[in-house]
């Protein structure tokens, strides 16, 4: 039971942009897991082609929290915008059965080990775990916010509609799908802002190092990130919907040379990619 836990809260629960196509999984690592996929109607030297291009990069994947560095704050964090009036609220302590108690316990173990969370004494904002049971089976340990999210200001950061990746993508022969490795989680927390997020367990009360999933602002940040991150490439050769890229080619040797430009801003910006949500050298996409 307590094996079937994720960081990443959005796995089997949305639908994303992805291909049309039947799929070809190809190793990256060593370990016989350690693959991603590669569209199915490319040419064999294509498909040579794009598959050492990616395995040139494969730095550039996480298959554990502990391969990512993290986004330097200097160049972007996520802040609390707290009300100045605003009364921090506590939360009490609330009941949690034998089954989910075990699974927090399992999860805040992973939390500490990614060095997502540390412990935390004497905060004054404090909020509950809720634990909720995913569609594939798996645990998602959320944070109610509730109390916090209603003393910050919502951020009018402007979000794109999806129609900019739909209409930007269409006319293009060559698709790559990325996917961030727990996205929200490769931005960390303002310093100042860290105890803020604070929760409960059975014990010891902990605080978010890193920008969880739950706050009121985390989609914004994130849409910020990702525009910082690819200003010079959306619309010219990626689109992007919060966590979804789409990296766009006119050709096969487009698609290299895009993918090569995509990679190196990720790697300036210690961003790490989902081998297993990814796909290269798709000649179709479901957008």
């Amino acid at each position: 039971m307590t094996e079937d836990i994720d960081l990443d809260p959005r796995l089997g629960e949305e639908e994303r942009n992805e291909p049309t196509e039947d799929l070809i999984p190809f190793q990256l690592g060593r370990a016989p897991e350690q693959v991603t996929h590669l569209g199915s109607q490319l040419s064999e030297t294509d498909s040579n082609k794009v598959k050492r291009a990616v395995r040139d990069n494969k730095d550039l994947f996480a298959w554990t929290a502990s391969d990512m560095p993290g986004i330097d704050p200097k160049f972007l964090c996520h802040r609390l915008a707290v009300c100045r009036d605003a009364r921090p609220i506590a939360q009490k302590k609330r009941k949690m059965g034998d089954e989910k108690r075990k699974v927090t316990n399992v999860e805040v173990q992973k939390l500490l080990q990614a060095e997502f969370i540390r412990e935390v004494t004497y905060t004054t904002w404090l909020a509950n775990v809720v634990l909720v049971k995913k569609a594939n089976g798996k645990w998602r340990m959320c944070t109610d916010y509730t109390d916090l999210n209603k003393a910050c200001p919502k951020d009018a950061y402007p979000l794109p509609y999806i129609d900019r990746l739909v209409d930007g993508a269409s006319g293009h022969s060559v698709f790559n799908f990325l996917d961030a490795y727990s996205g929200y989680n490769q931005i960390k927390m303002h310093l100042a802002d860290e105890e803020k997020t604070a929760f409960i367990t059975e014990s010891v009360n902990f605080c978010y190092k890193v920008m969880p999933f739950g706050l009121k602002n985390a989609g914004a940040t994130y849409q910020r990130l990702m525009d910082k991150v690819f200003r010079g490439q959306i619309g010219r050769n990626i689109e992007i919907y919060v966590d979804d890229m789409v990296v766009k080619s006119n050709s096969l040797a487009d698609h290299i040379a895009d993918l090569a430009e995509i990679f190196g801003e990720l790697r300036k910006h210690n961003m790490r990619l989902n081998p297993e949500k990814c796909t290269f050298g798709s000649k179709g996409a479901n957008l």
